[in-house]
């Protein structure tokens, strides 16, 4: 299994990504706060289930968690 197939992606989804008309780099270089917060809070949550991806979510999660202010 790769990683579009655990994100329930199919090459048909992936075809649709893939040719839209925008500069991909530059949308993945930057996210709102809100979509960071977004993708924190399922990594968060992977890390303190302990289960087998907690060790791969805490990189990531670390990461973005010291670039963004406390929600707090």
């Amino acid at each position: 299994m790769d990683d579009y197939e655990l994100l329930g992606l199919d090459g048909s989804d992936l075809d649709e990504i893939l040719s839209m008309p925008v500069k991909t780099a530059e949308c993945l270089a930057l996210l709102t706060l809100e979509e960071a917060y977004d993708v924190l809070r399922p990594l968060v949550t992977v890390v303190q289930e302990s289960g087998p991806l907690s060790r791969e979510a805490d990189r990531p999660a670390k990461a973005i968690a010291v670039r963004i202010p406390s929600e707090n």
